[in-house]
């Protein structure tokens, strides 16, 4: 006989008697199935693909666009290329403005330069008096930093020297290479020193033994490449002055030019900035420049470049800098992997750009508590300038 089974009271049905219940998979191992989702994945990938490639193109559609037919993408593409033409990598400019246009704006640069270092300098230093000189610190340093033509940042450091007449030019202590300016530093005793002149440097792997231009040290020519040639000068004569510009070698010793080497362009002049605007900047880069204030000190300023910290400046922010911090007279020295400075026992204070560390250079500006005692023979005397090869070790 069967029995009813008991009424759930709450919702009026019958209530089941409590089971095991055996769940079973609706997962087939049917390999068609498995083939169509694996083709729907890659189907699903490639369509991402696509998309991406596609605002890419677009993007760059749209980049070069801005490059190549507007005003301000053709200024950031002569910034680029400036930029290039400052590295070892100059022949790659020719793939952003062309080779002829590179080579014309080269040639236009140089030609700019030399102009810009024709004006006489009228500004008299009045350089303090040994007593006042006596209360100031030789050396000095103060950090600065900016924005550039781009937006990015750059930093790095002012070196001010209150007594112009404690600077020696230094030169390497062995025949047939150049030599680092933390090893100048700590061979001769120096308190501080920057990197100086340019050198010859074929395929960004010369030796750094071989200088541009001339070399004068304590007033007399240890090194001239140019013959009776006018060059761009940047240096300090016997009473403490400045001197920078286009001169004639035969000059130079005439006027009391102390210590000296060759590199342009000379950025202030009289008080007034040289360099218009950032377009006659001549790129982003690691900088060293010198330059005078009126009361005599001398001013080192080092940019770092390339580099995440500082990605570098053009002339522009340094002239800028110089004419903020009182400079009358302001002239560019060589920069790029070169730029260094170093404090006393060869530390060096910025961080260079070369990945191989401190470059082997053929001068630097030193400063010493006592000059007069400094022992910097001529390290290129009896030697002709043809008989160096700069990329022989």
């Amino acid at each position: 006989m069967q029995t009813e089974r008991p009424i759930n009271k709450k919702n009026n049905m019958r209530a089941l008697p409590p089971r095991n219940v055996v769940r079973t998979s609706h997962r087939t191992n049917n390999p068609k199935q498995g083939k169509q989702k694996k083709l729907k994945k890659k189907r699903s990938v490639w369509r991402i693909f696509r998309i991406v490639a596609a605002i890419f193109l677009l993007v760059g559609s749209l980049g070069a666009g801005w490059l190549f037919l507007t005003p301000s993408g053709t200024e950031m593409r002569f910034l680029i290329a400036d930029t290039l033409i400052t590295t070892q990598h100059r022949h790659w400019a020719k793939y952003i403005i062309g080779q002829a246009e590179l080579d014309k704006r080269v040639q236009e640069y140089w030609a700019r330069f030399e102009r810009m270092g024709d004006e006489k300098s009228t500004i008299d230093i009045n350089k303090p008096s040994v007593a006042e000189q006596a209360k100031k610190p030789l050396v000095e340093y103060k950090e600065v930093s900016g924005t550039g033509a781009t937006g990015a940042s750059f930093s790095g450091y002012l070196m001010i020297v209150n007594d112009p007449t404690k600077i020696r030019i230094g030169v390497p202590g062995k025949v047939g290479r150049g030599e680092k300016v933390s090893s100048m530093v700590k061979r001769t005793g120096a308190l501080a020193g920057v990197n100086g002149g340019g050198f010859a440097d074929p395929n960004w792997e010369g030796n750094g033994f071989k200088p541009i231009g001339v070399v004068i040290n304590d007033g007399k020519m240890y090194y001239n490449g140019v013959g009776k040639q006018n060059t761009q000068i940047v240096g300090i004569d016997k009473d403490g002055k400045m001197v920078a510009g286009n001169f004639k070698v035969s000059e130079l010793l005439e006027m009391g030019v102390k210590e000296a080497v060759t590199f342009q362009p000379r950025m202030i002049v009289n008080g007034k900035g040289q360099i218009r605007n950032h377009a006659d900047g001549w790129g982003i880069a690691p900088r060293t420049v010198m330059g005078q204030r009126k009361d005599g000190a001398i001013l080192f300023l080092v940019i770092d470049g390339r580099q995440p910290h500082s990605i570098g400046a053009d002339l522009y922010d340094c002239q800028k800098i110089m004419l903020e911090n009182g400079a009358v007279i302001a002239a560019n020295l060589d920069g790029g992997s070169s730029t260094v400075l170093v404090e006393k026992d060869g530390v060096i204070k910025n961080s260079p750009s070369s990945q191989y560390g401190e470059r082997y250079l053929p001068t630097a500006f030193l400063v010493f508590e006592h000059p007069e005692d400094a022992n910097i023979p001529n390290i290129w005397e009896g030697m002709r300038p043809s008989d160096i090869d700069p990329s022989k070790w």
